[in-house]
């Protein structure tokens, strides 16, 4: 069988080395969550647009501006009443940052702290209420949130707080992924960059379980991987794995690897349409391209080879693979290019690819 750089069929034959493996294996690999985004700053306790604040005011007897004293039962301790402004209503704060203080009117909030509000509505009462005691605290925080997404119990906004909410902190307040969690596939946009790991892998790693901010959205994907096996395998069938990936070895065992009294130990073939970036450049120069701009390859295994047994502990198999063993790699290969060629191009265009 010639080399795939060599051949003038349209889908190419890519015997699997190591070389080929490593070059593979190295373009697959994604930053994790911890490297593409890493933990968002942590976010003081600020007012921000949209924000509900619940603004309370205190006067000194004799009241002269908020109404009547209050009865406290501090009053048989020597202590002075107290009264109590009548109850503000919750506000929102505005496009423009600011909400309204009766006796004061508006007043901007947007980027400071509820203490920071609360001083300056003390000190602009100042010789209108008798000794003004405020607090302003945030009721609802609607200016910093994350939104979950995706096959969670329940799609929602969470708020952000001091605390510093973590990935997982807004999965649960989700109540948590409706799927395996081995199944599920975490994806999280901030701005312009989208980061996806597994969830599982999330979960054994501490340092994945970022800080998230302001305005990122965590997608929970469902997402259940699977290759077919074809041909003198132990079993023929559509075979599910997990979103942390599999191993060629891996799938080799989980399909009873390879029947002694039929397959041809040098014909293991695995139909992929791959990445153009792990590929040799001339054989990708040289490659026709599907719609989606994938490069239609056959890599042969030669498992008579003690180091093919090496590479296939690292070789990932990735989601829609096909492999396929052959009874006798010169004759039986070319029934299974035609089985599955149609998935890239017509019969005919590859009946040269493996003579």
């Amino acid at each position: 069988m010639r080399n795939a750089a060599a051949m003038d069929g349209r889908i190419k034959l890519v015997e699997l080395t190591e070389p080929v493996a490593r070059r593979v294996m190295a373009g697959q690999q994604r930053a994790s969550l911890a490297e593409a985004l890493g933990d968002a700053p942590l976010r003081g306790t600020v007012v921000g647009p949209g924000d509900i604040l619940d603004v309370a005011i205190w006067e000194a007897p004799p009241a002269a501006l908020f109404g009547t004293s209050v009865i406290d039962t501090r009053l048989s301790s020597g202590l002075p009443a107290v009264a109590k402004s009548a109850d503000i209503p919750q506000q929102m704060v505005d496009g423009e940052g600011r909400i309204t203080v009766p006796f004061i009117g508006s007043i901007s909030v947007t980027g400071r702290t509820p203490r920071d509000v609360a001083r300056e509505i003390a000190a602009r009462l100042s010789g209108k209420a008798n000794d003004p005691q405020v607090i302003v605290r945030i009721a609802e925080n609607q200016a910093a949130q994350v939104t979950v997404v995706g096959d969670v119990v329940n799609s929602r906004h969470v708020s952000l707080t001091t605390k510093g909410e973590r990935l997982l902190d807004a999965l649960a307040s989700a109540g948590g992924v409706r799927q395996p969690v081995d199944k599920m596939t975490i994806q999280i946009t901030r701005g312009g960059k989208v980061a996806t790991q597994p969830l599982s892998a999330v979960i054994r790693d501490p340092l994945q379980n970022i800080r998230l901010g302001a305005n990122d959205v965590v997608t929970a994907l469902y997402q259940p991987y699977s290759f077919q096996a074809l041909g003198a395998f132990g079993i023929n069938a559509e075979v599910n794995f997990e979103a942390t990936g599999l191993t060629l070895a891996q799938a080799l065992g989980r399909i009873g690897g390879l029947q002694d009294n039929r397959a041809d130990i040098k014909g293991v073939f695995i139909f992929r349409l791959e990445d153009p970036a792990v590929l040799d450049p001339e054989l990708a120069a040289s490659a026709p391209t599907t719609p989606d701009g994938k490069i239609p390859v056959i890599y042969r295994v030669d498992m008579a080879n003690p180091a093919t047994f090496f590479v296939a502990q690292g070789f990932p198999i990735q989601n829609r693979d096909v492999l396929y063993v052959s009874n006798a790699p010169l004759v039986d290969i070319q029934k299974f290019v035609n089985v599955v060629s149609s998935m890239a191009f017509s019969v005919v265009s590859v009946g040269n690819a493996v003579n």
